[in-house]
């Protein structure tokens, strides 16, 4: 009986918590707030949610996360103006650089983790996942597809290993300010996927070729 109790206040206080979230759009523009909002319906409409109200939350938290990187990164970029604009030089400069990084690496650290918890009040793990997916353009489905597509003789350990560092570098890029910071984070691991190949003695040259060929054969057949 007492664990019972003691979920329904759980419950209760999830509830409560869902029904807090309000867009934090005080102060901003309200056509950079129109943009982001825009662009958050956009990753919340592949989840095809049928509840209505639960849509409007889950949208809410995405532009909200939006908003907070915004105000980790202008932080950052504030602080090291401050230090260029005192003249510091040497260590003093460093440390103040360094300063101003290592805080905007500790509240990324909170804002990452606390993301996906605010999102598990209204979504299930494969629906977060998906949140994932879409804020980061969905690099980690095409790019893994097309190294599968493109070796065809690949190992099952080779696999995992690609899909692991994928989704590692998703982890990434999902809390990177930018569309193009995004992209240089999956940049770099498909150079570590690209050498790990190569290593495991795949001609990529040659494979490229060789799928491009592919990929012309079966335009030519799908137009026929």
């Amino acid at each position: 009986m007492k664990r019972i109790l003691l979920s329904v206040v759980l419950l209760m206080a999830a509830v409560m918590t869902a029904s807090a979230i309000e867009l934090k759009s005080e102060g901003r523009d309200p056509e950079y707030v129109k943009k982001i909002v825009a662009r958050s319906e956009k990753v919340v409409d592949k989840l095809a949610l049928t509840d209505e109200a639960v849509k409007q939350e889950v949208v809410t938290i995405v532009a909200n996360r939006y908003f907070e990187l915004n105000d980790i990164y202008e932080a950052r970029d504030q602080r090291l103006a401050a230090v260029k604009e005192q003249g510091l030089t040497g260590e003093a400069k460093q440390m103040a650089q360094d300063f101003a990084k290592y805080e905007c690496d500790s509240k990324l650290y909170r804002s990452h983790f606390a993301f996906p918890a605010t999102l598990s009040l209204y979504l299930n793990d494969e629906q977060i996942e998906a949140v994932m997916d879409g804020i980061t353009f969905g690099v980690v489905k095409v790019t893994y597809d097309s190294h599968l597509d493109m070796i065809p003789t690949l190992t099952d350990e080779e696999k995992e290993q690609i899909r692991v560092w994928l989704e590692e570098a998703r982890e990434l890029a999902v809390d990177a300010e930018s569309s193009n910071k995004k992209h240089e984070v999956f940049g770099k691991y498909k150079g570590r996927i690209n050498n790990y190949l190569s290593k495991r003695g795949y001609d990529l040259k040659a494979e490229r070729e060789a799928w491009y060929k592919r990929i012309e054969e079966r335009k030519k057949q799908e137009g026929k």
